[in-house]
């Protein structure tokens, strides 16, 4: 083989790859500049986010910070998180920027509506966690608290649980776009979706038992939604399959 052949295989690789970075950096650059705008927030975002919590907690009493540090650094994770959250729209948009050039004709007409969808029940998972999740955990873990015990939570451990139940409702809501892909691009079929339907439920469960807290309300809660959210991207992902196959039959 020749050398100028290589070169013509290696090209697009190249190519490729550069993209990559150029995205990544893209990715990085809006995550650290909506990090800088938060930084000077840190304190009323952790007020917001603790705000379930703290209703549950003992009157006149508060959180506790247990190491050295916690008091800086639990801010600080909580805003770089908010700052992932925040440059979300970004994030997915350069996902499907460098996706799309390998897409047919009939998923890159669904590239917008899907882009849009999924910012938007990202976004949702996140407000079905703070608005319905956490009161309903946070109220369940301080009512079991034994007699004489004061529920103080440390605010690290705190965060730590509330970031994991943000970004496990956060990606869980994105379950319908992730359906509604495999069918466009033909992986499987709503029939096989469907018949695995069993499958998918138990799997569902196990999730929830894996990305939540170790109690039932939470595990349930995020089980259900993720099912029914299966349910609907199979629901749609009809149109698509049925879109597909009109452009492969013409």
């Amino acid at each position: 083989m020749s050398l100028d052949a290589d070169t013509d295989q290696g090209q697009p690789l190249v190519a490729h790859l550069t993209e990559l970075r150029d995205r990544l950096l893209r990715v990085v650059l809006a995550v650290l500049i909506c990090a800088l705008a938060l930084m000077p927030f840190s304190s009323e975002i952790y007020a917001f986010v603790a705000k379930p919590l703290q209703q549950y907690l003992p009157e006149g009493s508060g959180m506790i910070a247990t190491e050295v540090a916690s008091t800086f650094l639990a801010p600080f994770k909580l805003v770089l998180v908010s700052a992932i959250c925040l440059a979300i729209p970004i994030i997915l948009h350069q996902i499907w920027a460098f996706i799309s050039p390998g897409m047919y004709r009939h998923e890159k007409r669904l590239a917008a509506p899907l882009l849009i969808s999924s910012v938007m029940l990202f976004y949702l998972g996140l407000a079905f966690a703070y608005v319905v999740v956490f009161p309903l955990v946070f109220g369940f873990f301080s009512s079991i608290a034994p007699e004489g015990v004061a529920y103080t939570p440390d605010i690290s451990r705190f965060l730590d649980t509330a970031l994991k139940l943000f970004m496990a409702f956060g990606i869980a809501f994105e379950i319908p776009i992730a359906t509604v892909l495999l069918i466009s691009a033909g992986v499987v079929s709503p029939q096989k979706l469907r018949e695995k339907r069993p499958h998918v439920i138990v799997v569902c469960f196990v999730f929830g038992m894996l990305l939540t807290p170790p109690d039932v309300i939470s595990q349930m809660l995020l089980a259900l939604p993720m099912w029914l959210l299966f349910e609907v991207g199979i629901f749609f992902g009809r149109f698509t399959e049925n879109g597909r196959k009109k452009e492969e039959d013409q």
